[in-house]
């Protein structure tokens, strides 16, 4: 295509897809709501899909110049038994808002396991940037329906207000909760945990497969 062709396609394109996420985003938090929303229940690879996520990510995290971390723990299953679809919804969530609010450092994943002697066991994922930050009064109102930080009418940075109630209410409905640190100007520290079941045949550790690092420096 001619470049202004390539161009005016780009734009229809990121269009389109803001609009199927505004979509997405008000039928989960529609179903939610009305206690319709089902959560699947299937043994998935955790290291695949932490994998493919941060493939989703890296491209926009590169474009700004960001090193792009990830930490598994040694005693993490690699066989569990939930949502991956859901479970992908929030870190992508996460993960996108953490790039999007960084302008320079760092934005990184770890997951840790609690209670690892029992099945099911928690997972505990945090992740963090070095970013712009939140406000005290930010804060209270980050978990709120349709709420955004900056309300202003030029506001720099789009979204709905609905991304991270809906991740909460995910994260609450596998069994787990949902809460963040942050200060402004010293960027954001965003913690979630579900509860799994290790599922049969779990693999044994692997660490060359899980202590996954990248780096999208340029």
């Amino acid at each position: 295509l001619h470049p202004e062709q390539r161009e005016v396609i780009e734009i229809v394109h990121n269009s389109g897809e803001s609009l199927l996420t505004v979509i997405n985003q008000i039928l989960d938090f529609s179903k939610i709501e009305a206690g319709y929303l089902q959560l699947e229940c299937l043994p998935f690879d955790l290291y695949g899909c932490i994998e493919s996520t941060l493939d989703m990510i890296r491209y926009t995290a590169a474009t700004k110049r960001l090193e792009l971390t990830c930490f598994v723990a040694e005693d993490v299953p690699m066989l569990v038994n939930g949502d991956v679809t859901r479970l992908r919804q929030i870190l992508v969530n996460l993960l996108g808002n953490a790039i999007k609010f960084t302008n320079e450092g760092e934005v990184g994943l770890t997951l840790t396991a609690e209670e690892t002697s029992r099945n099911p066991c928690v997972l505990h994922f945090t992740v963090h940037d070095t970013g712009i930050g939140i406000s005290p009064e930010g804060l209270e109102r980050l978990f709120q329906s349709f709420s955004q930080l900056d309300a202003s009418t030029s506001r720099k940075f789009g979204g709905t207000g609905l991304g991270l109630v809906i991740s909460k209410r995910l994260a609450e409905l596998m069994g787990g909760s949902m809460w963040v640190e942050s200060r402004v100007e010293h960027g954001s520290t965003f913690h979630f945990t579900i509860v799994v079941e290790v599922a049969d045949g779990e693999k044994p550790y692997t660490p060359d497969y899980s202590e996954l690092s990248l780096n999208n420096r340029n």
